[in-house]
C-alpha cells in the first residue's frame, strides 16, 4: 500500500470511530427493537440497508484494526458518509421518537448520546 492509501485508510478507521456513537452491545440491542425494523429502505428483502448495516458496524467494531479487510474499511467509508449526509437533514424540535433518530441509530450514530 502507499501511503496515501495507508492515510485514507487511517482517517477512514478514525472517522468511523467518531461517528460509530453506540457501543456494539447498545447497537445489537438496538437492532433487536421494531423502532429499528421500522424504519429504512429496502433493498428487496425483509431487511432494511440500515438494518443490515447496523449488524455489519456490530462485527467491525468487535474486530480488531490489523484484521480490518478493505471490504470492512470501504464499508466504514460508507458509514461515516451516510452518518455525514443524514446530520444535515436533522428535523426541527424533539427528535426523541423521529425516523430519522431511528436511522441513524441503524448506522450505529445515536444523536442523542
Amino acid at each position: 500500500m502507499s501511503g496515501a492509501d495507508d492515510t485514507s485508510r487511517e482517517d477512514t478507521i478514525k472517522e468511523f470511530g467518531e461517528v460509530v456513537t453506540m457501543t456494539p452491545s447498545g447497537l445489537k440491542k438496538w437492532l433487536g427493537t421494531e423502532h429499528s425494523k421500522s424504519v429504512g429502505q429496502s433493498d428487496g428483502d425483509d431487511e432494511s440497508v440500515g438494518h443490515a448495516s447496523g449488524r455489519r458496524i456490530v462485527q467491525l467494531l468487535e474486530k480488531k484494526k490489523a484484521d480490518l479487510t478493505d471490504d470492512d474499511v470501504a464499508h466504514m467509508r460508507k458509514v461515516v458518509g451516510y452518518v455525514h449526509r443524514h446530520l444535515k437533514q436533522r428535523p426541527s424540535g424533539d427528535i426523541t421518537d423521529t425516523r430519522w433518530r431511528y436511522s441513524l441509530m441503524n448506522w450505529g450514530h445515536d444523536p442523542k448520546s
